[in-house]
């Protein structure tokens, strides 16, 4: 079963769909056509993928399963495919004309759908594509999707951005902790994330008391944007946003945890 509380995942989901929007309400028309930081894409089209991840949480609500639910980490393994070019430009086109009132209220109106949407009964397993999954787990999956998408307000620079949920920031780091250390166990390193996360990975020698032998520590901010491949290790390092020592602490291969 997932570690994770199905209803604190909700209402974490909740409170950054409501983040997001109340920023995209304070965007003109010229932030709504710049293009966005994700090639290819638009604000308009950022801000309609980011809808479409709440239209999706309801339907998957809607299929229980009976089945016992994989791991997180096997619905997000290390060699997943990232979406490809194809996808991309479909999910373009479909929201690249939407004008941005209409936008907005298909956002409102996903989120009131998710905050009633009605959860399976215990266990609380829908099917999802690879398989079974605890709800709490696919709720999460979209909490990162929300909080990742601060891509918004990197795509449009004169604006502060979108607020982040600190529940949501707080799921979203440890998750993608988790996901690190399914992905190269071991307790050779100890990731840190002050206050949200402290966790070993990756082979080697272990340490069993005191200090351990390697020890990376970064913000937030950071590990979300290290774990979903929006800035690489080399120059997160290099801006000395994470701060690395002892051997192994190169996490570089094995980022990002989330294609």
């Amino acid at each position: 079963m997932s570690r994770y509380d199905t209803e604190t995942a909700r209402t974490a989901l909740l409170a950054q769909a409501d983040h997001v929007a109340a920023w995209l309400s304070g965007l003109d028309e010229t932030d709504w056509a710049a293009p966005s930081v994700l090639p290819g894409w638009t604000v308009t089209v950022l801000a309609g993928h980011v809808t479409g991840v709440l239209r999706s949480v309801p339907d998957l609500l809607a299929r229980p399963a009976k089945d016992r639910p994989l791991p997180l980490a096997e619905h997000f393994p290390p060699d997943a495919a990232a979406p490809d070019g194809a996808e991309r430009e479909e999910e373009a086109a479909a929201w690249a004309g939407t004008p941005p009132p209409a936008l907005l209220a298909e956002l409102r109106g996903a989120r009131a759908r998710v905050a009633g949407a009605a959860i399976p009964r215990p266990p609380a397993t829908v099917t999802v594509r690879r398989g079974a999954a605890a709800v709490a787990d696919v709720l999460l999956s979209r909490v990162w999707e929300l909080v990742v998408h601060d891509d918004l307000g990197r795509s449009v620079p004169g604006r502060r951005p979108p607020r982040l949920d600190p529940v949501a920031v707080r799921l979203a780091v440890r998750g993608f902790a988790d996901l690190l250390t399914a992905h190269a166990p071991g307790r050779s390193v100890e990731l840190r994330v002050p206050p949200y996360a402290a966790v070993q990975c990756i082979a080697g020698p272990r340490h069993t008391r005191g200090t351990p032998p390697a020890v990376i520590e970064t913000d937030a901010l950071t590990w979300l944007r290290l774990a979903a491949g929006r800035v690489t290790w080399a120059d997160a390092v290099a801006a000395g946003t994470v701060r690395a020592s002892g051997q192994r602490t190169d996490l570089g291969l094995y980022l990002p945890v989330l294609s």
